[in-house]
């Protein structure tokens, strides 16, 4: 039996404009990685997006979760790239009414974010200006601080993912339910082990729904039991081995563990304009090889074995781990 989530008030983040009672239009689902179907509703997924040759490119999703903020992941940010945020989207490659692009005033990635350790994967987007909700805008809700979702709670999965492993990036947007895996089953040898921490949460894991590349940033959405929908996860990582791998749910940063940080950190005055990384980390740095066919990023977790005995360790697996990060 499902346990519901907790009723609370949507205004978590101070301006967050949240809503009330969201028709289930989510309800139909599809495989990320498993086919491409239009109908997945846009209004709470935007695109990241960089300049590149005089064009811009998808690379990651994110989620508005106040007029100016949005909420994305860490690993999906470079010093080196130009940003825009793209909202009301269902279709990148036509010029849809209701959508807008907006440019990015400063990007705040957590100040202890660790790509090695694959801790702390989020980050703010501050916009150029404040958007105005409608049909096809909306701010997402927050959930309440320390909020943890029941084993097989029903969420869903949303962005420009890959349909398929090493498959192309879709122009439509994407949808997929993935019920919740806890902290015990997820972290347990057979699946995840110690590459998860608690201040995570996973989710599919079936070897037939999941998150894929260019999902990174993207918003695991959950009903509360009064219809309002919260983003409960900010995808994060999934397996090298493929999109859709059994017992290798697509994992998450659990929003509600980091509900202090974003109130903190998204005060007008917290933090300098431009760019903002926390000076021991650049990006990429050392600890990142790039795989040659598509740029995706390995990150692996034996920080107690020297570098080079790692690396032979996990020669038979190429890579173990990667951020769904699309693009570049």
């Amino acid at each position: 039996m499902l346990i519901p989530a907790p009723v609370q008030p949507c205004s978590t983040y101070g301006v967050l404009a949240g809503l009330d009672h969201i028709e289930s239009e989510i309800r139909g689902t599809r495989a990320l990685g498993g086919g491409g179907m239009r109908g997945a509703v846009s209004w709470e997924s935007i695109s990241l997006q960089y300049s590149r040759y005089g064009s811009w490119s998808h690379t990651c999703g994110g989620t508005l979760i106040a007029p100016q903020w949005v909420l994305t992941a860490a690993h999906c940010i470079s010093s080196t790239l130009t940003y825009r945020v793209v909202l009301g989207k269902q279709d990148l490659s036509e010029d849809e009414p209701g959508s807008v692009a907006v440019g990015v005033e400063k990007i705040i990635v957590h100040e202890k974010w660790n790509s090695f350790l694959i801790i702390n994967d989020i980050a703010l987007i501050k916009l150029a200006e404040e958007v105005q909700e409608s049909d096809t805008i909306r701010a997402s809700c927050l959930p309440e601080a320390g909020k943890i979702l029941p084993n097989d709670y029903p969420c869903y999965v949303t962005g420009w993912g890959r349909t398929r492993t090493n498959g192309p990036l879709p122009d439509i947007l994407q949808q997929g339910l993935l019920p919740v895996v806890d902290y015990e089953t997820c972290s347990q040898w057979d699946w995840w082990g110690s590459y998860v921490l608690e201040n995570m949460v996973c989710a599919g894991g079936d070897g037939v729904v999941s998150g894929c590349n260019g999902d990174s940033g993207g918003p695991l959405n959950c009903q509360r039991e009064d219809g309002t929908w919260e983003v409960e996860g900010i995808v994060s990582f999934g397996s090298g081995l493929g999109c859709n791998i059994a017992k290798k749910p697509t994992v998450f940063t659990r929003v509600s563990a980091f509900i202090d940080w974003i109130n903190e950190v998204g005060a007008p005055s917290s933090a300098p304009h431009g760019l903002f990384l926390p000076h021991r980390w650049s990006y990429p740095d050392s600890s990142v090889s790039f795989l040659a066919e598509n740029q995706l990023e390995l990150r692996t977790r034996h920080v107690a074995i020297p570098l080079l005995t790692k690396i032979k360790a996990k020669k038979a697996e190429l890579a173990s781990l990667i951020f769904f990060v699309g693009g570049w």
